[in-house]
Parts: structure tokens; sequence; C-alpha cells
């Protein structure tokens, strides 16, 4: 049968990759609905290739550009004008079309959560990219989707490779669970010389091809502490049974460890579109395009300690995890309010840290989050972050 999907950030670096995949499969795939956020233009060429029933961006104006871009280019080249959307009843309304069979989140920031949610109400299959869905509201997330039969697929390579290696084995039957990063562009720096790190060496990731957020959490490292909550909730697991591994060079992408002394691996090489497309055709293995392990090439796979000592991602990360409640919320706010900061170079590439750092030692704690909690705790954060860096 031909799975309808939603794709939540199409114009972002998964969502881009998603479409790859869809071509890839596109007997087996059509994209119903898409959303984007303020890059119109791009949204425009893929509304016209995909023909969506229905679309959102993220405001009115963006909604009204978009409408002008497309009856513009429909004079050029006929094609079918979706229902166009704007802002969360938008996204929402998207991620719930009644034959959508799955939706793609892909969406980076808190502001995927409430669609992720009602796409669960609605009996939609997730297809998960974003991590603050489970990172914030895992307790939430969790068991919705057991209670409305909804599953929750993995897109993170990490995640994927855990997915595929779990195949073997149940979560009780884990051991161990080697959650493997490239270490990113500063996994031999000292803090010294991250002190002075400047952005382009932070965006310049020597493996991967992602977003520029997610590109600066691998290199703090933070991306490996969040990937070890989302592993959590995804495997039934404590944070003690998932263990870090820098692999380098990228070509094994997470380990299983199970109580017999067996070891699942999952290797490949350093393309999204796999992990993309092993979640949307699951279980199937459909041919992909692409290059392939070469393994009398492969002189050898190597494996470190990551560099925790310089780079506090991963224990800022397991510290909000074991405080628990409203606490991951804060860790994952803060970093993003301080990314963007650096991105927009106001502050340097420690800082990062001490803002994370300074917004969770100042934090009303809330044992059970609701999701208007969890909002509100964003948005308390970005306050209390305003409020110590001057209101710059």
């Amino acid at each position: 049968m031909r799975r309808n999907l939603c794709i939540l950030g199409s114009t972002g670096s998964i969502g881009t990759q998603s479409l790859e995949v869809v071509d890839n499969n596109d007997k087996d795939l059509c994209v119903l609905s898409m959303t984007a956020g303020d890059n119109v233009e791009l949204f425009c060429g893929q509304i016209m290739k995909y023909e969506p029933l229905k679309v959102s961006v993220r405001s009115e104006e963006g909604a009204e550009r978009l409408r002008k871009l497309l009856l513009e280019r429909q004079k050029d080249r006929e094609f079918s004008m979706p229902e166009i959307c704007y802002g969360m009843d938008g996204f929402i309304a998207c991620a719930t079309m009644p034959d959508v069979h799955m939706t793609v989140a892909a969406m980076v920031g808190m502001i995927g959560l409430r669609p992720v949610i009602e796409a669960i109400r609605s009996g939609k299959d997730i297809a998960l990219a974003n991590k603050e869905t489970l990172v914030t509201a895992g307790h939430i997330i969790m068991p919705m989707a057991e209670e409305y039969g909804v599953k929750i697929l993995p897109v993170d390579s990490e995640h994927s490779a855990i997915f595929q290696g779990m195949q073997s084995g149940s979560s009780e039957e884990i051991e161990r669970i080697y959650l493997t990063a490239s270490g990113g562009p500063f996994r031999h720096f000292t803090a010294e010389e991250l002190a002075a790190a400047t952005v382009e060496q932070a965006l310049a990731h020597p493996n991967w091809r992602m977003g520029k957020k997610i590109t600066i959490d691998s290199a703090t490292l933070i991306n490996k502490g969040l990937e070890m909550i989302e592993a959590c909730w995804l495997f039934h697991v404590g944070i003690d049974k998932i263990h870090v591994l820098v692999q380098p060079d990228s070509v094994i992408h997470s380990m299983v460890g199970f109580q017999d002394g067996s070891v699942m691996a999952q290797l490949g090489t350093p393309d999204m579109r796999l992990p993309i497309q092993y979640a949307l055709m699951y279980p199937r293995r459909p041919k992909l395009s692409g290059g392939r392990l070469n393994f009398e090439e492969l002189a050898s796979i190597c494996f470190e300690r990551p560099n925790t000592e310089a780079l506090k991602g991963i224990d800022l990360a397991k510290r909000s995890f074991e405080a628990g409640g409203s606490m991951t919320t804060v860790m994952n706010a803060a970093n993003e309010y301080a990314v963007a900061k650096f991105l927009n170079r106001e502050i340097g590439f420690l800082d990062i840290y001490a803002m994370i750092e300074y917004a969770m030692d100042h934090h009303a704690f809330i044992k059970n989050p609701s999701l208007d909690d969890i909002l509100e705790t964003e948005k308390e954060t970005y306050a209390v972050l305003e409020r110590q860096n001057g209101g710059k």
C-alpha cells in the first residue's frame, strides 16, 4: 500500500533529504502535506514538484508571499494549487490530515512539539528527527504512542542503528548501548583552544551534512547528550546503560550489546538518506543509491573516549536527565538560545556551556511537567538568559 506522508520542516536538512527518499520510492511514498518556516522560495519549488494538498508556513505574511509566488509560477507551468495555511494551527492541520499515514517530524526546535503530539492523537506513525520531542516531553510522548497504537520510528542515524540492532533482541536483554559519535571538529581541542573557536570552525563537520544548529550541537557534544536522553525513552533503558564512543570515521553508527555477550553493530556510509529511508519504508529495505563501504580499503575501525573534560555537552545533558522533570527542557532551551547567540557571533564557544549551566542553576523545578509547563519553561529559560545577558 502506498504510504502518505506529512513532512514537517521540508526545507531543512532532514526535510530535503526526506524528499530525496520520496523520489527514490515514488511508487510507494506520496507527500500529502508539507510545512516550512521562512524559506518560501525553496518551499514554492517543492510544492510545484510534489503537489501536496495542504501546506503551511510560519507566518501569515509568509503564506501570502507563497500564494503570490505559486500563482505567478502557475502562469508558466500547470500544477495543483494546495490549501495554504500558516502558524501553529496550520502545522497541526498538515500533521493531522485524515489520509496521512506517517508524519515526518523534521522541524528544528520546540515548535515541532505540538504538531507531533496532535499527529499521534490522530493515529499517525512518527518518523522522528526532532530531538526536542523526546528530550523535553518523552514522559508524555511515549505513553501517548502506546495508547494510540502509533509507531515512533527514529530517523537519527544513531537511533536508527540501535533500532536495527534491536531486531536481534528485546529491551530487557540489553546490557549496554554503544552510542557512537564522530567527535565533531573539536574532539582533540583543549579548553584553551575552544575559547578561541570560531563559528566557521564549529560548522566544519568532518563527516555529516546537517543544518547549522545540529552541527554546532555536534561540536559541543550536546547533540550526543540529547541522543542519550532520546535513547532512554525510545528503547526503555536507563542512562547508565548508554555508553558514548567516538568513532571518527562515522562507519559504525551505533551498537547494541546484549546480555549473552553479543554486540550488534550497524555500519554504513555517513548518508542521512539511509536512516530516513529505513524509517519511511520500515520494515522494507529498498535499493538506495550512493556510496558503499569498501571493507578491503578500510584499514581499521578505531574508537576513542569522548573529550568530556573540554566538551561538556554530555555531562550537562546527563545532569538534566538525572534531575528529570522540567530540567531537560531548561537544558534544551538554554542550548537553543546559546547556539543562536554563538551563530550570530554574540558569544564565544565556551559561553554555550556557561549559559546552559546558569539556566539550570536558576530554574524553579517542576517534577512532572505538562505540555503547557514545558512550553512555559522554555519561555522562562529564554527570559532568564536575556536578563543574565543584559537584554542583548
